[in-house]
């Protein structure tokens, strides 16, 4: 008998081989096989939450439970295994409380093909659980407690984005995919979120690559160049080019096989936009691109600065940006790796960008720029987590947190890529907020104000003698004036959003029990929501309020009862959030939306511009979209005509 077996192996028998043996890893594997069929339990769970790996998360004896293909809301019957990690993973039997986010997949072969993970959840709601991933990850991983976050910027065309493609072949030819646990391969006839191009070069491809294990393909969206890898000089189909073209805001990018590049071209296109308006460059100053791959963003940025520099480790990227910044006399490119370069550089940097990989930046890198010390950085990441453990080094390291905007590349997954911008610490923001609503920042983020959130007065008292207007232009001005006596050179905003039913003034709820009162009274009725908003600058104070009428919906008891047990109610007046997807409480409004949330936009660019303050627009307005009261109307702003109801911008 093999000494490496040892003998026959029976379910009772936990004898190992010896360590190191061929069949060590086997054996363990197939104990904890066993193991998990003997333990595998049922369970009836409520999913609250989505896992980094786009997983819903349920817990069992505060033990989390990872599910696929469930949605935070849902309940579900579920059976659970201790796996990988000895964490646990579960698989759904039945489906008890469907969450009214749940769509069908389009893919046929959804589930059996994990590249998509999210393709049964509607559209937006899949940007909002981004971007709740990206603020959880910010508060686990960078302590950021609650940073300026912005709505994702979805997708103009949420399906046949991508660019490239990478599929495994099997001993047949076939091209398809691998599962992401189980390993198995499914061959593919069309893949919805691939370029139409790359689905007929699919079919073309298809059961004629047997002597081939993988094969990549990537395609110019705006060039109709295209690469095929590797050669295959059998087939009647070019392939084994060395690099492909692809254009990028009229600008064209030489790819090379082994070169990174943006899957989503037109995605890439708004990101480029969105850098821009961040680093607002006059013309004169210089930028480090501190991982510039193929030169993409030094290319688009050199014609906006005074000298780009460049750094690049990778040698066919080097190659490929050489022939991309051909006629770019202001940038300089160095072949090397971000944390030994940067070091070594003996420069007065404005700006700097950092596009690393998944892994995040060396600590020597980060080191090295903040002894650098541009004013401004700009942070592109595909991974929250490695992004929050540098954004806390940064700031460490004296820069403050202005914004993170949450970028959708690659919708039905859970991927999500990042725009953080990072100001220097001395450089003071021009604007003070009086609030701590998440809500209301992102709407001043809408605006192009660079400003700093302060917490506001807690003493909020309400006088049954004055008139619901009255009160709510008293508290927002009480505000700002507690704020401008310790920041008297900035402009000061303070805003107060109060609810008004039957004449009555229903401030924020003291406790769960007022909040279920608040809830209840305005079940089914029609109440008006005011939002005041003060601006002192120099000296001078101005104040105006808006108001709009909200129909609430005869929600049930029970719902009273779950939303405020998610103590979500408690720092809302009127005990209500009109953004809220779950609860949903309001049925109908007759005026501006944005007033109900907290913030109305046109009554505070208004102000700001009475009181003299210049204010830059930003290239992407989608909150205004929601305000239908402003359909058809505009707003100016920094000498640019907005539109408020379409989100376009327009020249003035």
């Amino acid at each position: 008998m093999s000494p490496i077996l040892g003998g026959v192996l029976k379910l009772g028998d936990t004898t190992r081989p010896p360590a190191g043996s061929i069949l060590h890893l086997f054996f363990d594997s197939l104990l904890m096989l066993m193991k998990n069929v003997a333990e595998k339990e049922r369970l009836t769970l409520i999913f609250t939450d989505v896992a980094p790996h786009g997983d819903a998360v349920a817990r069992k004896d505060d033990e989390p439970v990872f599910v696929a293909g469930v949605i935070p809301g849902e309940e579900a019957v579920v059976d659970v295994r201790r796996g990988r990690r000895h964490m646990l993973y579960g698989e759904v039997v039945e489906m008890l409380v469907k969450s009214p986010h749940r769509i069908e997949p389009r893919c046929p072969y959804f589930g059996r093909c994990t590249g998509c993970q999210w393709q049964y959840v509607d559209y937006g709601y899949q940007l909002e659980l981004k971007r709740d991933a990206v603020r959880r990850q910010l508060r686990e991983h960078g302590g950021f407690a609650s940073p300026l976050l912005r709505a994702t910027l979805p997708l103009v065309e949420p399906w046949n984005y991508r660019n490239h493609a990478r599929f495994t072949v099997d001993r047949e030819g076939r091209l398809g995919f691998v599962h992401r646990e189980r390993r198995n391969f499914i061959a593919i006839e069309h893949c919805h979120i691939m370029n139409p191009w790359i689905n007929q070069t699919l079919s073309a491809l298809q059961g004629r690559c047997q002597k081939r294990t993988q094969i990549s393909v990537r395609y110019g969206v705006n060039t109709e160049s295209f690469l095929i890898q590797p050669r295959m000089p059998e087939l009647d189909i070019p392939s084994g080019q060395k690099w492909y073209e692809e254009e990028l805001k009229g600008r064209r990018f030489r790819i090379s096989s082994p070169s990174f590049f943006q899957v989503n071209t037109a995605q890439a296109e708004r990101m480029i936009d969105v850098i821009e308006d961040r680093l607002d460059l006059k013309g004169n100053e210089v930028v480090v691109d501190a991982f510039a791959g193929v030169g993409t963003f030094a290319a688009m940025l050199a014609p906006k600065a005074g000298k780009v520099i460049a750094i690049e480790e990778a040698p066919a990227a080097v190659e490929d940006a050489k022939v991309n910044i051909a006629g770019l006399a202001n940038i300089d490119f160095i072949c090397g790796k971000a944390e030994v370069v940067l070091p070594l550089l003996d420069i007065a940097a404005d700006a700097a960008i950092l596009d690393p990989p998944r892994a995040g930046c060396q600590r020597s890198g980060l080191d090295a720029l903040l002894k650098l010390g541009p004013r401004k950085i700009i942070y592109v990441s595909c991974d929250p987590e490695s992004l929050a453990r540098d954004l806390r080094i940064l700031c460490d390291g004296g820069y403050r947190l202005a914004e993170v905007h949450p970028v959708d590349m690659f919708s039905h997954t859970y991927h999500v890529e990042c725009i953080t911008t990072l100001v220097r610490g001395d450089i003071d923001p021009p604007v003070v907020l009086v609030s701590a609503s998440p809500r209301r920042r992102e709407l001043l983020l809408a605006l192009g104000v660079d400003f700093v959130a302060v917490a506001s007065p807690d003493d909020e008292v309400i006088s049954s003698d004055e008139l619901p207007a009255t009160v709510a232009e008293r508290l927002a001005l009480a505000k700002a004036e507690a704020a401008a006596r310790s920041h008297g050179d900035k402009t000061v905003i303070g805003a107060d959003t109060i609810v008004v039913l039957d004449w009555v003034v229903l401030g924020k709820p003291r406790d769960e029990a007022e909040s279920a009162d608040m809830l209840r009274r305005l079940r089914g009725r029609q109440h008006d929501v005011i939002t005041a908003v003060a601006v002192i600058r120099n000296g001078r104070s101005i104040v105006d309020h808006v108001s709009t009428k909200v129909t609430m919906r005869p929600y049930t008891d029970d719902e009273i009862a779950a939303y405020v047990a998610s103590g979500d109610p408690l720092d809302k007046a009127g005990a209500y959030a009109v953004q809220d997807a779950v609860f949903a409480p309001v049925a109908g409004y007759d005026g501006c939306y944005l007033n109900i949330v907290g913030l109305p936009l046109c009554l505070l660019a208004r102000l700001l511009r009475e009181v003299g303050l210049a204010i830059r627009s930003r290239p992407e307005w989608s909150l205004l979209r929601q305000c239908a009261s402003c359909e058809g109307k505009e707003i100016l702003v920094g000498g640019s005509k907005i539109q408020r109801w379409c989100g376009e911008v327009g020249e003035g």
